[in-house]
Order: C-alpha cells, then structure tokens, then sequence
C-alpha cells in the first residue's frame, strides 16, 4: 500500500478539524485556506452568501488569461448526530492505512491533495492554469456553489473544464442523475373519528399520492428510459418522510411528505411532477372540496440538481483517463456540483476523486492513504500535462 505525502497529510488533519457541518459557519475553514495560499503567494477571491457566514473560495495557479483546469471541491459534511463513531469524527485518526473522521472521503480528502499540490504547480512553468473552487452547502443540494458560478459565468476567462473531486476510487465519471425534491402538503378537514366521511383525512389523501408515487418508480423500473452506464439503470422516485395527525381518534387536518426523483439525463423531471401533481388535482381535489371547500394540496421545492452527462470523448476527458491511468468511464447514482458547472457556466465536467462514496456520511468514514497516493499522482502528472 502506498502512503501519501506528509503534506497532504498535515492539510488533512487540520481540514477534518473544522466541524463544516452544513448547518455551521464554514469560514474558519475557508479562511484557513486562503491564508494557506497568501502564504505561498497565491491570492483567493471570495464569493459570500447573503449572511456572510459562509463563503465558497476560488483562486488560480498560472496564467491568468486563457481558460485552465478547475480542481472543484466541497467544504461541508453531513451531522455526527446519533452516530456511533470509534474515535472523535473531527480529530484525523489512522489505523490499519486508513485515514478515519468526517469529511475524510467526502471530501476534504481531496481538497488536502489539490492544497498539497500548490507548491509544485507553482515551482513548474504552468502554460495553463489550476484553478481552485471549493463551496459550501453541497450536501443540502448544492446550494452554495451556484453564487460562485454565476461569477464564473460573467467571467472573461473561465476555466475550461473541470474535475469534481467526489470520492469515485479514482474513476473517470461522465455522468450522474439529476435530482427534485419535493415537499408535499396536504390540507384537511378535521372532525371526529366517528363522523369520518364528513372530514377530510390529510393523511389518507398523502397515502394515496406516495402509493401513485411508488406506482411511477414501479413503471420507470419495467419500462425505462434506460441508461446501462447506470448500477440503477432508471430513474427512482423515492418518498422519505412523513408527517400528519394528532390523534388516533381525530381525523387529521394536515399531512406533509417529502419526496424526489432522480433522474437519468435522458428522462426529463418536469413531466414527471407534472403527472404527480394533475393526480393529485384533478383526481383527489375534487374529492376533497366536495367534503370540504378549500382542502387540497400545495408543493414546495426542496432542491434541483441537473443531470451531468458530459461526452466521453471530449478531448478533456481523455485527458483525465490518462492522468489516472484507465481508459474506462462510468455513471453514479449520486449527485455532485459537476452538473451545475456545465449547465450554469458552461464549463464541462467529470468527476473524479479519492475514497469510495459508500464511506460518505457513515460512522467511521475514512479514505485510504493509497488513494490519496493516487490522487497525489494523478495530480502530478496534470501539472505534468499543463506545463
């Protein structure tokens, strides 16, 4: 097994312990980033959210006026809340070649190897430049990055490709589902348990719209669109949470369920919720308002992230399986920024990074040193490419 370098190393131990949990600050973070590339000589422009409580962070190695190699990653993790963890999550912890803590795999550990790297990008003749972008709020749906690359669309020079360093065991990604989530409200009418069919039963009526839900996954399973670049070859639809009701013997007034789809980029997610919500309008609603006037249903919008489904034989991607050394290609269920940064800046992406996803947001997380041995490699030989 290979080790990684004692730089990556020491950036890593330091990332791990900022808690970035989505729900903190994480400018103690990225201002520990930034300092880290002042220091080398390197300058940082930061790109705030309205309260100013957090920050994405973009700076570039090299010429300034061509388009260059973006190294994208996020800086916040999902909670410890509740989970059983064998050493303290937000302190760096080794054991049997394993790096464990939060964030390890997903994905501070390729953030440490892309900082790693800065020196020796800086100490080589770069006739294209490194471009760094690391976000927040990845994990409640992408949120934070998309300021950043609105800045990056109104840009004279952009960069021209990107790598999303996403925990893919260092394989070259072309592609990813798209996702909606939904929230879904019911509105009711109560009375006694005794006298049901003169209320309306919120919770019934969410039962009857999950099971139409469940009913569409069923369908997209049998009859596709397909994608066999997929491990789940289809679009899933997937309902997650639910509340309604007060009492046994009340019928309830309010339900509320949350769903998503995520969706092959081939099978558009609008006409899907559009099929969703007419049964539910047109099929349940009249039900419900012959009862009761004003009971129905109301939607939110939780979060949307485009599919990524970037050519494989962009010149870019080619580039990239010779940097890790394979000449494959694959698909993830699991959704990343990449999307965002083609379909907002025009920047096409892959996505490629250390660790294995199955380690993301698990107690214990971890990545092994050997892959941050081979991402350091992998970033070698682009600085190797780039000169």
């Amino acid at each position: 097994m290979s080790d990684c370098s004692p730089r990556t190393l020491a950036l890593l131990r330091d990332l791990i312990a900022f808690d970035t949990t989505s729900r903190n600050s994480n400018l103690d973070l990225i201002h520990y980033i930034r300092d880290h590339l002042a220091a080398l000589g390197v300058e940082s422009t930061l790109v705030f959210d309205d309260t100013r409580t957090k920050a994405n962070l973009y700076a570039t190695i090299g010429p300034t006026d061509r388009g260059g190699i973006c190294l994208s990653g996020h800086t916040d993790v999902v909670p410890v809340d509740d989970q059983d963890w064998s050493s303290d999550p937000f302190t760096l912890t080794e054991r049997d070649g394993k790096l464990y803590g939060r964030g390890t795999a997903d994905m501070k550990g390729f953030v440490a190897t892309a900082l790693a790297m800065a020196p020796d990008f800086l100490a080589a003749d770069l006739k294209t430049p490194i471009h760094y972008a690391f976000s927040y709020d990845e994990e409640l749906g992408c949120i934070g990055v998309r300021g950043l690359l609105e800045r990056l669309a109104g840009m004279a020079v952009k960069p021209r490709f990107c790598i999303v360093g996403e925990p893919t065991s260092m394989q070259v990604v072309v592609g990813h589902k798209g996702k909606l989530s939904m929230r879904c409200h019911v509105h009711g009418h109560a009375c006694h348990s005794s006298l049901a069919p003169r209320g309306v039963n919120a919770v019934e009526y969410a039962a009857e719209v999950v099971a139409y839900l469940r009913r569409m996954g069923r369908r997209f399973a049998l009859e596709g669109p397909f994608d066999p670049d997929y491990d789940v070859p289809h679009t899933t639809v997937h309902t997650g949470v639910i509340q309604g009701g007060t009492a046994r013997n009340i019928v309830p007034t309010d339900c509320a369920f949350e769903f998503e789809f995520r969706h092959i980029a081939t099978h558009p997610v609008a006409p899907m919720l559009a099929e969703v919500q007419d049964f539910a309008h047109k099929t349940l609603e009249p039900e419900m308002r012959a009862v009761q006037p004003g009971t129905g249903f109301s939607w939110t919008p939780l979060s949307e992230a485009p599919a990524l489904d970037t050519p494989p034989d962009l010149d870019d991607v080619a580039l990239v399986k010779h940097l890790v050394e394979r000449n494959d290609h694959g698909k993830v269920a699991f959704g990343t920024e990449g999307a965002l940064y083609t379909s907002m800046a025009g920047i096409p992406a892959v996505v490629c990074g250390p660790g294995d996803i199955d380690q993301a947001h698990k107690p214990d997380e971890f990545v092994s040193l050997d892959q941050l041995a081979r991402a350091e490699r992998f970033l070698t030989r682009l600085k190797a490419a780039v000169v």
